[in-house]
């Protein structure tokens, strides 16, 4: 903890990459641990354009479940601990593969969201988007043209935002020191952040309770769950 505390308060620029784990610990489930979601449920017939071609009923039915979820659930002591580090380091990025929004729930304002959100739905005809995780029905349509909406998320075989993808790389270019929070280390190009830090120069801290396919490159490892973690590093830094 001390070691990690001591890397941050040096830093200027810093990046935090989270995971699944991070949102885990609100009461989302994850997807490749196990017992994840994906070990459970089958992605190509839930998460890709084809599945929402071939059913949108039974996609949409899948998400309504995922969207109720998430107006039960609250961020974490970290999600708040990330938010004001937003305020406390001059060039702080905040990347993430979750797409439940809990990060900008917690105060994060600057969030490069890679995978989108659950709580926006999109028109596949116009630009219409609609916020919120009201309950739009089993097959909902757009309000300015009729036509179906889908879940606000990347599915497997799309590409990710390019903007996204540029800023999350830039910032992992230029930080003194990468965090990367619960996360497998599988997932690309997210995974490729922390390499893209390192090349750099960067420090990586790494908070999960499990070992991960990054653990390896980390200069601190902490073993705890999110929260904990990074609660105890931020009470450091205030000491």
């Amino acid at each position: 903890m001390e070691h990690a505390a001591r890397l941050l308060s040096g830093s200027g620029s810093v990046c935090v990459s989270t995971g699944a784990g991070m949102s885990a610990e609100s009461g989302v489930a994850t997807f490749r641990d196990a017992g994840g979601l994906w070990s459970r449920f089958d992605p190509s017939q839930l998460a890709t354009p084809e599945a929402f071609a071939r059913d949108p009923v039974r996609v949409w039915e899948w998400y309504r479940q995922r969207r109720a979820q998430l107006r039960t659930i609250e961020p974490h002591e970290g999600h708040r601990v990330l938010a004001a580090w937003e305020r406390r380091f001059p060039d702080f990025s905040l990347v993430t593969q979750n797409v439940d929004g809990l990060h900008t729930r917690a105060g994060s304002r600057r969030v490069i969201e890679l995978h989108g959100r659950l709580d926006v739905a999109r028109c596949q005809s116009c630009p219409c988007e609609i916020h919120g995780l009201d309950d739009l029905g089993p097959d909902p349509r757009c309000p300015e043209c009729g036509e179906r909406v889908r879940p606000g998320v990347v599915w497997f075989g799309e590409l990710l935002p390019p903007d996204a993808v540029d800023a999350a790389f830039d910032a992992a270019a230029r930080c003194d020191v990468i965090l990367v929070i619960g996360t497998s280390g599988v997932v690309h190009p997210a995974a490729g952040l922390v390499e893209a830090a390192r090349t750099a120069g960067a420090s990586v801290i790494e908070i999960n309770p499990n070992e991960s396919a990054l653990s390896g490159m980390a200069t601190a490892r902490i073993a705890l769950p999110c929260g904990q973690a990074l609660g105890a590093i931020d009470r450091v830094l205030c000491r």
